[in-house]
């Protein structure tokens, strides 16, 4: 059994944005200087067509969760994974997108 700190490099803490419900996406770059279980993280990604879950990876490697978020975590910060980029802000309001709603629904 290798204990979860030595997985992990020493690294005690993932960042707070990764949870087990993040997806991200692999980006390109050298994975030969990695760690081994960075590069099994890595190589989930060889046949994936697009994001995989922080909890799918987990599952995947049969690794603690909270070890894998470590591991998401380092990944993110060598620019080897990243996070889709989040919805625009300036969505439209959710009371004008009802009101839209009710004007269609009311053209039926």
């Amino acid at each position: 059994m290798i204990r979860p700190y030595v997985r992990t490099q020493g690294r005690i803490r993932a960042h707070d944005d990764v949870r087990l419900e993040s997806v991200v996406i692999a980006a390109t770059g050298p994975t030969d200087t990695l760690a081994p279980d960075a590069r099994r993280v890595m190589r989930l990604f060889a046949g994936a067509d697009g994001g995989l879950a922080v909890a799918d990876i987990a599952a995947a490697l049969e690794l603690p969760p909270s070890t894998v978020r470590i591991l998401v975590s380092a990944l993110m910060d060598s620019g080897h994974l990243a996070s889709p980029a989040p919805a625009a802000e300036d969505q439209p309001d959710f009371d004008l997108l009802q009101e839209v709603l009710r004007g269609l629904r009311s053209m039926v």
